[in-house]
């Protein structure tokens, strides 16, 4: 590596040199603000007779100490891509004010000297950026009055801002000015440098890189220029297009490669640390092998594609599923999910197992939202959940894996969730689970499916209003009146759907019931919906009439959101559960612990005591010694005080002489003190 301190016009002078930007650079991203202040120290700087020099940072460049076939010397930019595209952009706009100006010398020395490379044989410019910057910069080269350009380019944009504020009274001030840029230069070799740990320092201060640019310039930056272009346009390009959310225009490379990885490894990324995982996944592969390893995630990619984007895929029925599951948001399903798309896409299982897994997945994290159980949990169990599977019984060994996790991480059955859901607020939940719900409500076996979401026509209505009208009160009396106000007022037997909410407002019930206004229909009994067809046979509504009304839907829920109806009657099979949930480790052995999502491999609730102690004196040492943890513990410098110490870092020591359940009870009494109970499970041995 050579550094030195140059002129601008130094550097971009040198004959027989292009400046090639990578395709793994981020695109020319520079906006009018950053050009204006560009622009302001310039002049600052060209009127300052005093200033000599102005500094604008560091360009990092590859060179390979071999010319092109043309004979030209290429440099690959890995750093300052911004300034020099920047720069060249303002002599472009100096280069059409000096052609207005018709001064022809100033014309043809920029052009000549910064611009182009006069005989080369092929490309002539000396700034090679990527391919849509590349052809927006010929355009503004060429400067044809009568050519229109009719894409959006920050290079046209920031190209038409200097050229306005510049003129034949301040062009010479700016070009002083620039002539007293200096930069520092970071000449890199490829074979004797580490481009990418170069690049990683440089920008750890700077604009922020996302965790997918940062692997993009991993895996293209070490390779040469031809096979640069190779990976990106037959791989990671296509993984850039499929990892984009159309609805949102939106990439989300970042959240596809820490699923892939959480496939890969079994464990969930940080998402701050996807990068460095991928590192170590993927340590200097040869070209053959980044080849087949960049294959197989592209594949993933195009599965991943229709999980994000459900309008992609082309079969119906898996496509409504999909969406329902983009409504809930369970993102943290996806690594499971991928896995199952990628056996149904090679007829590992068929159509029909396919959408019976999506409806799962959705019943086992609808029944957790109802109950309240948290949402945290999910990680852990989608994490692991496809290495219960059983090819050749798909359905039930899910089933059964689902069915089987206890405590927080628990499948709700019908007796748990129905009772919940009965007295439930389901008015005040999230809109989207809230339309999520009546949706699926309203269709189940609906060839006429009802939208709400998005949807004026449709909204949501209390039967037994929010504000009632007096005649409510008269009708149903105070007892019962207020006992529905304070119990059901809010939950899913009480609420429907209806066209017509404005207009039935806090009318009694036989008055929504029947209403006609103008022959328009408006009333319950007139309506087509599932959700009102009870309504339309009623004379009132009370509780009786609630509690009917919930009895049906409780029914249409459980065929909706199913729970498997297998019995467990083999012999104990231990699962993934958290500490908390475990059950007495007294003669039992460990398979493995998930801590802090990172599986750890533990053989013994000693083993166990001792990992989990050090990393919480490491995070929290404080707690050790201000709190009811000390004494239970007994830490201590002093090794002899104790009958079987554990060291838990180089100065401090525990009693490890205490029985199993005793170490756990000790781990729990410390993960509840710092406020991490969620962060341990464990499984014992079968």
């Amino acid at each position: 590596m050579k550094a030195s301190e140059i002129n601008l016009n130094r550097f971009l002078a040198q004959t027989d040199t292009q400046f090639i930007v990578p395709v793994y650079q981020r695109n020319y991203d520079w906006t009018i603000s950053q050009c204006k202040q560009l622009l302001e120290d310039i002049e600052a700087i060209g009127n300052d007779e005093n200033a000599s020099s102005h500094f604008i940072g560091s360009i990092v460049y590859i060179h390979d100490d071999v010319y092109s076939v043309s004979g030209i010397r290429e440099l690959s930019i890995i750093d300052g891509q911004q300034r020099l595209t920047t720069l060249t952009l303002l002599y472009i706009a100096i280069l059409s004010i000096a052609k207005g100006l018709n001064k022809e010398q100033l014309v043809n020395r920029i052009i000549e000297t910064y611009l182009i490379n006069k005989f080369a044989q092929e490309e002539k410019l000396k700034l090679r950026p990527t391919e849509n910057n590349d052809k927006a910069l010929k355009y503004l080269l060429r400067d044809d009055a009568t050519e229109e350009y009719y894409e959006y380019s920050r290079l046209v944009e920031n190209y038409n801002f200097f050229k306005t504020k510049m003129n034949e009274y301040n062009i010479e001030t700016v070009l002083k000015g620039i002539n007293k840029l200096v930069f520092v230069e970071i000449s890199l070799e490829r074979d004797k440098d580490d481009p990418q740990r170069i690049f990683e320092s440089l920008n750890s201060t700077g604009l922020e890189l996302s965790q997918a640019d940062l692997i993009r310039n991993y895996i293209l930056m070490g390779l040469k220029n031809s096979y640069q272009k190779l990976i990106y346009e037959n791989y990671w390009r296509h993984i850039e297009l499929l990892a984009t959310q159309k609805s949102l225009n939106v990439n989300r490379v970042s959240d596809f490669i820490r699923d892939y990885l959480t496939i890969e490894n079994r464990e969930i990324p940080n998402k701050n640390k996807v990068y460095i995982e991928f590192k170590k996944k993927f340590y200097s592969l040869d070209i053959g092998t980044l080849e087949r390893v960049l294959a197989k995630i592209k594949r993933y990619a195009s599965y991943y594609n229709k999980l994000i984007n459900p309008e992609n895929e082309s079969d119906k029925e898996i496509r409504e599923q999909i969406k329902y599951i983009n409504k809930l948001e369970i993102n943290v399903a996806y690594p499971f999910l991928l896995e199952v798309y990628s056996d149904y896409t090679n007829n590992v299982i068929n159509k029909e197992i396919f959408i019976e897994i999506l409806e799962l997945v959705q019943s086992f994290t609808w029944r957790r939202f109802i109950v309240g159980l948290p949402t945290n949990a999910l990680n852990k169990i989608f994490m692991r959940l496809y290495e219960d599977i059983i090819t050749g019984d798909y359905i039930v060994s899910l089933q059964k894996s689902l069915i089987r996790k206890k405590g927080a991480q628990r499948f709700p059955n019908n007796t748990e969730v129905l009772s919940i859901l009965k007295e439930k607020d389901m008015y005040g939940i999230q809109s989207k689970n809230r339309n999520y719900f009546l949706e699926r409500l309203e269709n189940f076996q609906n060839n006429e499916p009802v939208i709400i979401d998005g949807n004026s026509d449709i909204t949501i209505e209390h039967i037994f209003p929010q504000n009632p009208d007096a005649k409510w009160k008269v009708i149903l009396g105070d007892t019962e009146y207020n006992f529905i106000k304070e119990n059901y007022l809010n939950t899913i037997a009480n609420l429907t759907l209806s066209g017509n909410n404005g207009k039935l407002g806090n009318k009694y019930f036989t008055d929504k019931r029947d209403m006609n206004i103008d022959g328009k229909e408006q009333g319950y009994k007139y309506s087509r919906l599932w959700l009102n067809k009870y309504l339309s046979s009623q004379d009132k509504w009370g509780s009786k009439e609630i509690n009917e009304r919930y009895d049906m839907i409780a029914k249409r829920f459980i065929r909706i959101w199913k729970y498997t109806d297998i019995s467990l009657v083999e012999d104990i099979n231990y699962e993934e559960v958290n500490i908390f949930d475990a059950e007495d480790p007294t003669f039992k052995k460990l398979d493995y612990a998930i801590f802090f999502d990172q599986k750890i491999n533990v053989r013994t609730v000693t083993e166990l005591y001792l990992e989990v102690m050090k990393t919480l004196f490491e995070l929290q040492p404080q707690v050790f010694f201000t709190t009811e943890l000390t004494d239970k513990i007994n830490i201590t410098k002093t090794r002899v005080n104790l009958r079987d110490p554990l060291p838990i870092n180089d100065t401090y020591f525990i009693e490890a002489n205490i029985d199993s359940k005793s170490k756990l009870d000790r781990i729990k009494l410390a993960l509840s003190i710092i406020g991490i109970t969620d962060e341990l499970s464990i499984k014992y041995s079968n």
